[in-house]
């Protein structure tokens, strides 16, 4: 098949979707089920009808166009919805790329049996109430009690978001009877990291996606004045996080590299330039490909916090706030990503995702694959985010192909 898509079109897409949410100077902030999310939504389902899709919207919020056909349907797609300050390819690019590729298998009456959708997922960036509402509603992974009790982290109930909107909790938690049955899922993304960029490589075949633990944590002292109470006799609990910070770094870099722990954002209370820190609320990410790992991790950590807090005379305490497992990307997938990169004469580079995706909530229900793209400096949710149109016509074009193979 000698058919490629329109990069000129595609371009335009993105860059009209991307105006929708920005701000000069600020990226775009689009979460989900904000005014902007809403515009971008409406702006969707319409370049989905002028394709001449059939569009469809599930109780969650996840939008699809689709080509009829028959058997289990072969779907391809990302989310629109972006960070606060985020930058225009993370998700868009996926999603568009796809809805370019079935507009092209129907410009050019490429003859596929099965069908095709391509896929717009709601919240896949966490704003709400955790990653992946969308995805996680779409196979039916929802924990209620979640959606019910969830703060976002805008500070109001998830329930206060949802009334500004067509959805209730009822309705996502019923989202996935809506799903038809699935043959295989893809998904183009920007990389998020340096790799393919530093190898001059277009195109990334992702073999593995690394799971993640999300917790709040907190260590709790005792608040004093910081120019009358010495150091012996401090309940400190910033030294005491402080301390935990860099023996787990320090570890985790060096019993389990590769893997990742993150403390992204700290709470220090009372806050004040005169008084010793009686507590601190932190979040803690770690992640790692590998399932032994990320239970190995979790276990040293708690004990590293446990005898960080005895030491220095401290309280640890920590809630789970999201789990992820890592998965391994089906070889049916990656053989045939590859194979057709083969026929296009594209060279690959496979490699792991460190960050999660949608295909890695879709992987519990089909197989799901994704592909990578450089973007500059590995700079991802930021109004720096760029890439080169280049690299996203040869993956648009792989994904062409592999959706063709797939729906043969």
């Amino acid at each position: 098949m000698d058919t490629r898509i329109n990069i000129d079109r595609l371009e335009k897409d993105i860059i009209e979707l991307s105006q929708i949410g920005s701000t000069k100077g600020s990226g775009i902030s689009r979460p989900s089920f904000s005014k902007s999310d809403l515009e971008a939504r409406e702006w969707l389902k319409d370049r989905f009808q002028s394709a001449g899709l059939n569009v469809r919207q599930d109780g969650a919020g996840n939008i699809f166009g689709r080509i009829d056909g028959e058997g289990k349907t072969v779907m391809a797609g990302s989310h629109i919805d972006s960070v606060i300050n985020g930058g225009m390819f993370d998700g868009p690019a996926g999603v568009l790329s796809a809805l370019e590729c079935l507009r092209r298998i129907q410009e050019e009456n490429i003859p596929v049996a099965k069908p095709l959708e391509v896929a717009s997922f709601t919240d896949e960036e966490g704003n709400l109430v955790g990653d992946f509402l969308g995805s996680r509603a779409f196979i039916g992974r929802l924990d209620r009690k979640i959606l019910e009790e969830g703060v976002t982290q805008f500070g109001l109930p998830f329930s206060e978001i949802l009334k500004g909107t067509e959805f209730t909790i009822d309705s996502i938690m019923n989202a996935y009877k809506d799903r038809p049955e699935l043959d295989a899922f893809l998904e183009i993304h920007i990389e998020q990291g340096p790799v393919l960029e530093a190898e001059d490589i277009s195109i990334g075949i992702v073999d593995r996606i690394a799971g993640k633990n999300h917790w709040l944590c907190s260590f709790l002292g005792k608040a004093s004045h910081a120019g009358t109470t010495p150091f012996e006799l401090r309940h400190d609990a910033f030294v005491g996080l402080s301390d935990f910070t860099l023996k787990a770094t320090q570890h985790v870099a060096t019993r389990h590299y590769g893997s990742m722990v993150t403390i992204g954002k700290v709470f220090v209370h009372p806050g004040a330039f005169s008084i010793v820190p009686g507590r601190t609320d932190f979040s803690l990410d770690f992640r790692s490909t590998s399932k032994d790992t990320l239970e190995t991790i979790a276990k040293s950590l708690l004990e590293m916090a446990d005898e960080v807090a005895a030491t220095r005379g401290l309280e640890f305490s920590y809630k789970i706030i999201d789990t992820t497992e890592p998965i391994p990307v089906a070889d049916r997938i990656t053989n045939l990503l590859t194979e057709e990169c083969g026929n296009l004469d594209y060279p690959i580079l496979t490699l792991p995702s460190g960050a999660g995706h949608d295909t890695q909530i879709l992987a519990e229900v089909t197989d799901s694959g994704l592909i990578f793209i450089p973007c500059e400096d590995g700079i991802s949710h930021s109004p720096e985010e760029n890439i080169k149109w280049e690299d996203l016509e040869k993956a648009a074009n792989l994904l062409l192909h592999a959706l063709v193979s797939l729906a043969v």
